[in-house]
Parts: C-alpha cells; sequence; structure tokens
C-alpha cells in the first residue's frame, strides 16, 4: 500500500480497509501456522500495511480535530 493512496481516501474508506487488513492478517496467520502458506513474512507485510493504515487514520483524526477547533 502507498501512502500516498491511502492519504486520498475518506474515513469510511480507510475503516473498511482496515476491516480488511485485519481479517486478512488472521487468515494468513492461521494459514502460516497450518503449514497452507509457504511465505512465512506475508503476516509481517499485511502487519505493516495495517500500521501505515493506522497511521493515516489518526492524522485525519488529528486534522479534523483542529479544523473544528
Amino acid at each position: 500500500m502507498d501512502i500516498k493512496e491511502l492519504r486520498k481516501k475518506n474515513m469510511q474508506e480507510l475503516e473498511d480497509s482496515k476491516r480488511d487488513l485485519e481479517k486478512e492478517i488472521r487468515e494468513v496467520s492461521m494459514n502460516t501456522l497450518q503449514g497452507k502458506e509457504k511465505n512465512v513474512r506475508k503476516a509481517r507485510l499485511l502487519r505493516k500495511d495495517l500500521s501505515r493504515l493506522l497511521t493515516v487514520i489518526s492524522e485525519k483524526k488529528i486534522l479534523e480535530e483542529a479544523a473544528g477547533r
């Protein structure tokens, strides 16, 4: 995920992406433990994407609060 693309999305799209990423991380982790997933680093990459997403969500909340004041 590119940070520029994330910043263009609205809050609803970001929340949907967050929910999808969390679900995918759970699935990949389970598949790795069961031996179905060969790429053991995939979960790490997804967690990094999730942290980028959460950072953008926090930035947008801060900007909304600042604009409201």
